[in-house]
């Protein structure tokens, strides 16, 4: 029965090896919406400014230019956070299921141990009855 104790002891270290990676992308991706957010607010407060300050309309060009590429570059991220999440979800659903396979396996292997164990004591049991029955 050691055997089952080490495959579900695997099982468990893989599944919380993917809980751990799962729990990193959804940092990544948290992080990710953050500075997505952030960068929303700084080109608010960019136009805000290019509206007060004539001389900050002649920058608003560029920096709306290299702002777009920022965004894009993130919401890049974004979309790679969430297909990487998708894979380690998919990969700790598969993960559970050999979990549950193996400690079917192990179940099953407990109960025929003890139905042999069973089998064996009756199988004593009866040559016990007989001998005492002969010996009378």
């Amino acid at each position: 029965m050691a055997w089952t104790h080490s495959l579900i002891r695997i099982a468990d270290h893989e599944i919380d090896t993917l809980k751990k990676r799962l729990a990193g992308i959804a940092e990544r991706r948290a992080d990710c919406e953050t500075r997505l957010l952030t960068l929303e607010a700084e080109a608010e407060t960019e136009t805000e400014r290019a509206r007060t300050d004539a001389e900050a309309g002649w920058y608003l060009i560029g920096f709306r230019q290299g702002w777009a590429l920022r965004r894009e570059r993130i919401q890049a991220e974004l979309h790679e956070c969430a297909l990487e999440e998708r894979g380690c979800r998919d990969a700790l659903s598969e993960a559970f299921e050999a979990k549950k396979k193996v400690e079917e396996v192990a179940e099953s292997h407990r109960l025929l141990a003890a139905k042999e164990e069973g089998r064996r004591e009756s199988a004593a049991m009866d040559e016990l009855a007989l001998r005492k029955a002969v010996g009378r």
